[in-house]
């Protein structure tokens, strides 16, 4: 895996800067810190806390560290990682103090929660029941669930962006539901936790994102058709490409999650993602607009079906937190696919710019 670029590490540096002064000198502790969320999350706290000079250190739990750092051995001996071995479920505690703790395990693996859903509700709720004791036992003051949309169940047709009002949830005798429901286990938990153990726990209600780190073969369309792109294939659209989705920029993740961990309100959910909805025939048709290529729909959309959509109201985070989409789609597209490879053509369009925010 490559490094980030300099240019998002530094963007998220530039708008989180004021947040750090809190972490001088102490230590984070990372579950997930492998995935990601947790690959951005460890080189940005990395690069912030070198450029700030913060002495800080953090800790991430990781099955296989070695397998990690094979993977990333650009992180090999930079000062401040260290790593602890083990399973989210029932890692042992490591000793010394620990002042914030962001718990980002657990992937939302389609396949997984198809497949074996039990493993999956087991390690959502184990592992933040762990988690959260772990917390108690070393006195964080702050700790973050990266918890997901999946929450609110299926959107309904009426809501075109779903709030942290919305009171739905998924259909608990649906198999397809262990995900979602896992969450708002965890999510519950972190309010329980906080009401008896005086902590701030924050929640961050994560959507659908795009960057480097994101897989190209997984279940995300956006990695798909980027995959498609790079490889001089038609891009191919599975269904009949009319379901709305938002994508954030992973750098803009980045800032959010570290801003949700330093002031969000404890027992508090924020969603976290773009309210850009595009369709996915849009999105494939951008796709190939940044990067070239042809779209292929394996269906042709049936008439009178109302389009699925999985799209945040962000205006919470916006409001209280005075977060930002700083990076617009087509620039995170062209950002993501240089990360993988891709080589520009001689003239490229004004997205190759990056940042719709260029006032950093």
């Amino acid at each position: 895996m490559r490094p980030l670029s300099h240019t998002d590490l530094d963007h998220v540096l530039a708008h989180t800067r004021p947040l750090w002064e809190a972490m001088r000198g102490k230590s984070l502790f990372v579950t997930g810190g492998t995935g990601f969320f947790g690959c951005w999350l460890v080189e940005s706290f990395l690069h912030v806390n070198e450029h700030l000079e913060l002495d800080a250190r953090i800790t991430v739990l990781s099955r296989d560290p070695e397998a990690f750092l094979t993977k990333m051995p650009h992180l090999v001996g930079r000062p401040g990682l260290a790593f602890v071995r083990g399973d989210v479920r029932d890692f042992s505690f490591p000793s010394g103090r620990f002042d914030a703790v962001i718990h980002a395990a657990t992937e939302s693996s389609a396949k997984l929660n198809t497949e074996e859903p039990l493993h999956m509700i087991d390690t959502i709720v184990a592992g933040t029941r762990r988690t959260l004791d772990f917390s108690v036992k070393v006195g964080a003051q702050r700790f973050l669930l990266t918890s997901s949309g999946a929450v609110y169940g299926r959107q309904p047709q009426e809501i075109t962006h779903v709030s942290e009002e919305y009171s739905g949830g998924p259909d608990p005798l649906d198999r397809r539901s262990a995900y979602g429901e896992g969450k708002r286990i965890a999510e519950h938990l972190c309010a329980l936790y906080a009401g008896q153990h005086g902590f701030e726990a924050t929640i961050a209600r994560c959507f659908a994102f795009v960057g480097p780190h994101l897989p190209l073969d997984g279940s995300y369309a956006i990695g798909n058709f980027i995959r498609d792109a790079l490889l001089g294939q038609p891009i191919s659209v599975q269904g009949d490409g009319t379901p709305y989705r938002s994508y954030l920029y992973a750098a803009d993740l980045a800032v959010w999650l570290w801003t949700i961990l330093f002031k969000g309100s404890s027992a508090r959910a924020y969603n976290v993602g773009s309210g850009d909805a595009v369709s996915i025939k849009e999105l494939a048709q951008e796709v190939a607009l940044v990067l070239g290529g042809d779209v292929r729909i394996a269906q042709e959309p049936q008439g009178g079906t109302v389009p699925s959509r999985y799209v945040p109201d962000n205006r919470r985070a916006v409001h209280e937190l005075d977060l930002i989409v700083a990076v617009n789609r087509q620039s995170a597209i062209f950002r993501t696919a240089l990360w993988h490879g891709y080589v520009p053509r001689s003239q490229e369009p004004d997205f190759a710019l990056g940042f719709d925010d260029l006032s950093e």
